[in-house]
């Protein structure tokens, strides 16, 4: 009986004892939210958002002086997500340049922000299905040549 009881006591000084920190994982910039207010429109240039940002995540693919940053930090969820990963953040910092270098205009996204913006389910059209569509039909084409041959 008393091995019971000290195995007990020694069990629960051990759960007392132990801390469970929550693993947060990051990608992008850290505290982006902080480090978009050191940069100012009409005074900032390109080499202000390297120090303060780093490299951009992307570059436009039409206009190389639209750079984008990003932050997402997730963690477990507690007992009532069972688990599932939850976003703690998920900023974006949108910046855009004249032609000088010099930062023209700035626009700062963060998870409630993304929640407000509508989509017009008419005016957005999904080229995906039809670029696999015709990939995929060439691609059997083609290989019905090479099994003739």
């Amino acid at each position: 009986m008393k091995k019971i009881l000290v195995f007990i006591f020694v069990l629960l000084i051990l759960l007392i004892s132990c801390q469970r920190n929550p693993v947060i994982r990051t990608h992008g910039i850290s505290y982006l939210d902080k480090r978009e207010k050191l940069l100012t429109i009409n005074k900032s240039n390109k080499n202000d958002a390297i120090n303060f940002l780093g490299t951009p995540a992307t570059k436009g693919m039409v206009n190389e002086n639209l750079w984008i940053y990003i932050e997402r930090t997730r963690t477990k969820g507690k007992l009532l997500k069972l688990g599932q990963n939850v976003t703690l953040k998920n900023n974006i910092l949108v910046l855009e340049f004249n032609k000088y270098g010099v930062l023209s205009a700035k626009q700062f996204y963060d998870k409630e922000k993304m929640q407000k913006i509508n989509f017009d389910p008419d005016a957005t059209e999904y080229e995906g299905k039809k670029e696999n569509f015709i990939y995929s039909f060439l691609s059997s084409v083609r290989q019905k040549m090479i099994k003739r041959k």
